[in-house]
């Protein structure tokens, strides 16, 4: 089976060759993943330091709620069009300039006058939000071309596993980057952490993506042509989800698992609040702390484990990961005690890992053309849970406690991710073994002949769960 390694496609498929080629992608992606974490903590140190400057500039909590919709917002919407932009241009000028963008506009709210600082926070909630997802959807869809296709799990592991090192130092040190050093220092420091990730992108040659989206004859695909003689609406995002039978079912969960993700987001400092009044910050810090390295344990587990047996964790995995975290984000809330606590809370980030990378994966397998799409519709739902989610667990959790909302939340996840599980065994059982049959046809679905084998050599129609031989 060929690698998909980009650039190094048509040099002889010799076995020293192919290795050398591997180790720099590898290197580079190494490379790619530290400024991808630099810039992630400079996200995660201006979510709280922009939500603290929203509420010490304008004196109202519901600020910060609007600060917060706007930045979803724009995030929702750019996984729209994000499909669409990744079809014209490179992966590599999409995350270069959503590093730039980011950086910008946080130079803009740093020169700000008095008198104009809310609209140069309306525009970094708007920006900030667009530019994020546009990042993360050029960086996912373009893993398969940058590290080839029997190395994707391994990249996404690590591409998590940085971002969930810079959550945890970002959340840390921005209540003390900010008292220390004050707001515009934060900012700059912010705005430093974009500009070292768009140098990182803009120095390595990062293949996948636009212009470089091809058909397996070699040429760009061609936009097709109504009766009229004019470009014909195609809807590629839903295509993409109706290539692979229960594929769009797969993003629904993953929709409303963002929602419960809302719930636990927002209840946490209630529950913190209820069990230490005087200082509710240390629960909160030390939960994110453990449910951190239980993310990052995941991802060594996953690494090791498809280095080993080269098999990926597959839509399974996504499914029984999802279960595992709502449980056990429910159960953070029963009031057992803080050593229980601290083992639940590395169960859920444990899982929360084994989804991600499960989840990821299984929507690279999709054709180059498609899977820009695909991730993008995915940041829409994504968006969308958690916005309507942090709206309605808000007006809840007025009413009732934290773990009966959270146990709604994740419980409608659980029951989400049970249909899936039941809907990909249906899929095990009907696949004949025999290449002619059901598996071989269902992808075609929405699909050219051409679009449903490019890129994907353990085929996207199936459950994920297949083995991935270099």
């Amino acid at each position: 089976m060929e690698s998909a390694d980009g650039p190094t496609a048509d040099e002889p498929d010799d076995g020293s060759g192919k290795a050398r080629d591997t180790a720099v992608s590898e290197r580079r992606f190494r490379f790619l993943v530290a400024g991808y974490a630099v810039s992630s903590y400079g996200t995660f140190l201006n979510m709280v330091a922009l939500n603290l400057f929203v509420y010490e500039t304008t004196g109202r909590a519901l600020a910060m709620g609007l600060f917060m919709a706007v930045r979803l917002g724009s995030g929702f919407v750019a996984g729209l069009v994000v499909g669409a932009l990744l079809a014209r241009f490179s992966a590599k000028s999409i995350m270069l300039w959503a590093n730039v963008g980011q950086g910008g506009v946080m130079l803009l709210l740093i020169l700000a006058p008095e008198s104009l600082v809310t609209g140069a926070l309306m525009a970094v909630s708007v920006v900030i939000g667009a530019c994020g997802t546009l990042f993360m959807v050029a960086l996912r869809s373009s893993i398969p071309e940058m590290v080839g296709e029997d190395r994707r799990a391994w990249a996404n592991s690590l591409s998590i596993t940085g971002r969930s090192l810079a959550m945890v130092a970002g959340f840390a040190s921005a209540g003390v980057v900010v008292s220390l050093v004050g707001y515009t220092a934060a900012f700059l420091l912010d705005m430093a952490t974009f500009v070292i990730c768009a140098v990182t992108v803009a120095l390595l040659p990062i293949a996948g993506g636009g212009k470089g989206a091809r058909t397996d004859g070699g040429k760009p695909e061609k936009a097709e042509k109504s009766g009229k003689g004019g470009p014909r609406w195609r809807p590629v995002a839903f295509l993409a989800l109706a290539a692979a039978p229960g594929l769009g079912l797969m993003v629904a969960l993953r929709g409303v698992d963002a929602f419960g993700s809302a719930s636990h987001n927002a209840a946490l400092p209630i529950y913190s609040t209820s069990l230490d009044a005087s200082n509710p910050a240390v629960f909160v810090s030390a939960f994110w702390c453990v449910w951190a390295l239980g993310n990052i344990g995941a991802q060594q587990v996953i690494q090791r484990y498809t280095q080993r047996t080269g098999k990926t964790v597959g839509a399974l995995g996504f499914g029984y990961g999802t279960v595992v975290m709502s449980a056990a984000f429910i159960a953070a809330f029963a009031g057992f005690p803080l050593a229980v606590t601290a083992v639940i809370a590395l169960i859920a980030g444990a899982a929360d890992g084994l989804t991600e990378v499960a989840y990821t994966s299984h929507l690279q397998t999709l054709p180059a053309t498609l899977r820009g799409h695909a991730f993008g519709l995915s940041a829409t739902f994504e968006n969308l849970g958690f916005g309507v989610g942090m709206i309605l667990v808000a007006a809840a959790l007025d009413r009732f406690s934290p773990l009966a909302v959270v146990g709604w939340s994740h419980g409608a996840a659980i029951v989400v991710a049970v249909v899936f599980l039941l809907r990909v065994a249906t899929l095990r059982r009907a696949e004949p073994a025999g290449p002619s049959g059901r598996a071989g046809g269902a992808g075609q679905a929405g699909l050219r002949k051409e679009e449903a084998v490019e890129g994907r050599p353990d085929r996207g129609d199936r459950d994920g769960a297949e083995v991935s031989r270099g």
